[in-house]
């Protein structure tokens, strides 16, 4: 039986997957995590639901991936590492490049290492996991999943922003989006869920998980989206800021005698939840927190998600659906009701008993004029449907 295996890398550690083909059954799954730190760990579940971690050093990615091959053999998930028919890999910017997921060559795997200043966190480590797995199964196609490569759709209306024109011209400074693969999942689900065509709809994905954005969806593609040069812009995040007046960074550096580079990252990693709330940067401790910045921490964090929605219900002129996903959208039943209450206005009628209950479904009531679904992303099944795709394993 042949098996594909889906990668998210990320700095210090990588997810996987591993599913058979050509029923996409989940056969194993884990994190290397803290990578290159110490107290390492390595853990995988397997099909039947045991789990087994270990502390164990985990010095580099390809260390990592010996790990990850070992521990399927280890618990007879696989018996021969020719069963693995292919290798995918979440990455977060293609840049211009990479306008769909692309088998990684040579040049391929430099052009992810060159676009390490579109995303100086992600691309570097996604390169040496792509790197690492190329060694150690140098014969298995690896398939780079690119997360801006779904907004590739954007026209430049929504994709430039208003500096000299030059700027795009020389640098390549554009909207390039994030959580495309996510969006391109929950969006074709949804489609299917209603049984009707992708291109008939218009949808509006709200990805709120840590990291958090809101993608129109119109005629099939992504229309505009809320993330930009990088996945620092639009709502506020876990410890992300999302749009600020760049006067006020300015002002704020000369008042604390600090750099562009201290105050990005501030702004990545000091901000959004965390830096309103001074408590936690996850929604689940802010929710029964009563607090005052606490709450209020909810309450931005809420009124950014429908500032976008509202945005690009307009833009689109309508909206079919507005879909909730990730971690904050699929199980946080009250910023949920507090987005859908906003647009009671405009004929959308919550089903308050539904959203109680999280899980794959609607959320309104039949006579909505909008629709609203909760509906679970699976971003490595996006990835192993590529691979499947490109390496030609169907």
């Amino acid at each position: 039986m042949k098996k594909v295996l889906a990668i998210n890398s990320g700095s210090s550690s990588f997810k996987y997957k591993l599913f058979s083909l050509p029923d996409e059954e989940v056969l194993a799954e884990g994190l290397a995590d803290r990578v290159g730190l110490d107290d390492s760990t390595f853990s995988i579940k397997l099909a039947d639901g045991d789990k087994h971690v270990e502390e164990v050093e985990i010095p580099d990615q390809e260390t990592a991936v010996k790990l990850l091959l070992k521990a399927l053999k280890k618990y007879n998930v696989i018996e021969d590492l020719n069963e693995i028919a292919g290798v995918g890999h979440r990455i977060v910017a293609g840049g211009e490049y990479f306008k769909d997921s692309a088998i990684i060559t040579e040049d391929n795997l430099q052009k992810i290492f060159d676009l390490k200043e579109y995303a100086p966190l992600h691309n570097p480590a996604e390169g040496e996991g792509i790197k690492a797995f190329m060694k150690v199964l140098p014969n298995v196609p690896e398939v780079g999943v690119f997360d801006t490569a779904f907004h590739e759709s954007l026209d430049p209306v929504h994709y430039l922003y208003s500096v000299p024109y030059d700027w795009y011209e020389k640098y390549h400074a554009r909207k390039y989006g994030a959580h495309g693969t996510s969006v391109r999942y929950v969006a074709n689900r949804t489609a299917k869920l209603l049984n009707k065509d992708l291109k008939d709809l218009k949808l509006v994905v709200c990805h709120l998980g840590s990291g958090a954005s809101i993608t129109a969806v119109k005629d099939g593609k992504s229309y505009d989206t809320s993330m930009g040069f990088t996945p620092l812009a639009g709502i506020t995040m876990g410890t992300r800021s999302g749009d600020v007046d760049p006067s006020l960074l300015q002002f704020v550096m000369h008042k604390k005698d600090i750099s562009i580079d201290e105050m990005i990252d501030i702004l990545n990693h000091d901000s959004g939840l965390l830096g309103i709330s001074g408590v936690s940067p996850d929604m689940r401790d802010l929710k029964h927190n009563h607090d005052k910045r606490a709450q209020l921490a909810r309450e931005i964090f809420i009124n950014r998600i429908i500032r976008y929605v509202g945005a690009y219900i307009t833009e689109m002129g309508g909206a079919d659906t507005i879909v909730f996903t990730a971690g904050i959208g699929e199980h946080d039943a009250r910023v949920r009701a507090a987005v859908m209450k906003a647009f009671e206005f405009m004929g959308l009628v919550p089903d308050l008993e539904a959203n109680k209950v999280n899980g794959e479904k609607t959320i309104t009531k039949p006579e909505s004029k909008i629709r609203t679904m909760i509906v679970p992303t699976n971003e490595e099944l996006m990835i192993e449907r590529d691979v499947v795709r490109l390496a030609h394993l169907d």
